[in-house]
């Protein structure tokens, strides 16, 4: 009897205790916050900078074979960069000052002497890039202008001076990187082409300048607004 009433409380109680079980809820872990997505770099927005570099320029003007030197100077542009697309359009202009110059002997006359200077140049360009986050790729081109000195001096005879102001095309490409939200830093190649002029020296002489060509390697730092 006691065995009985033993077995019958035991069972009583495992099938309270498997009652009570299913009524709990079952075990979950945790549930884990989603990882954090730094939002992708947009270009768009006006920027102002400035430049440093070098150019080497020609003429098919024999004397002209080499004019290079420092240049330096600022740029400023604006960029548009649709959500979520990797292209980025943009336009901008430049200034540049040069130590560009050569000296040589035009042969002419004994002991003459051709100098010439391009003091300053500038471009107006379109830009289109493809950008990776924080870094683009692109390419340019658009208006440049080219302001060159010329002088020629003959013994007994007097020295010539003349300067012009041309207009022509420029090409190139370059790749920019934002270093920080508001700053990027640019390395950029552009290829300069104006048209030349001839110039009367002393004696009626004529020295001529068919096509200037230069070619412009810099560095730039912007700031974006």
């Amino acid at each position: 009897m006691k065995r009985t009433l033993l077995a019958t409380v035991a069972v009583a109680a495992f099938a309270t205790t498997q009652a009570v079980a299913a009524d709990l809820p079952a075990y979950a872990p945790p549930a884990k916050a989603p990882a954090y997505v730094a939002p992708m770099y947009n270009w768009t927005g006006p920027y102002f900078g400035i430049n440093l570099g070098g150019a080497w320029g020609n003429s098919s003007n024999s004397g002209m074979s080499s004019v290079g030197g420092f240049i330096y100077g600022a740029q400023i542009g604006y960029n548009w960069q649709a959500v979520g697309s990797p292209f980025v359009f943009g336009l901008e202009a430049d200034f540049q000052g040069s130590t560009q110059k050569r000296t040589w002997h035009d042969v002419l006359f004994i002991g003459d002497q051709a100098r010439f200077k391009l003091p300053w140049f500038g471009t107006v360009r379109a830009r289109v890039g493809y950008a990776f986050d924080r870094a683009m790729i692109y390419a340019t081109g658009g208006l440049a202008y080219q302001h060159t000195k010329f002088e020629y001096s003959v013994p007994g005879l007097g020295t010539f001076d003349a300067s012009a102001t041309e207009a022509g095309y420029t090409v190139g490409g370059g790749v920019e990187w934002a270093v920080m939200d508001n700053w990027t830093a640019k390395a950029e190649y552009l290829y300069v082409n104006t048209s030349g002029k001839d110039v009367v020296g002393p004696g009626g002489t004529v020295v001529s300048f068919d096509r200037i060509h230069n070619h412009v390697v810099r560095a730039g730092l912007n700031y974006r607004f």
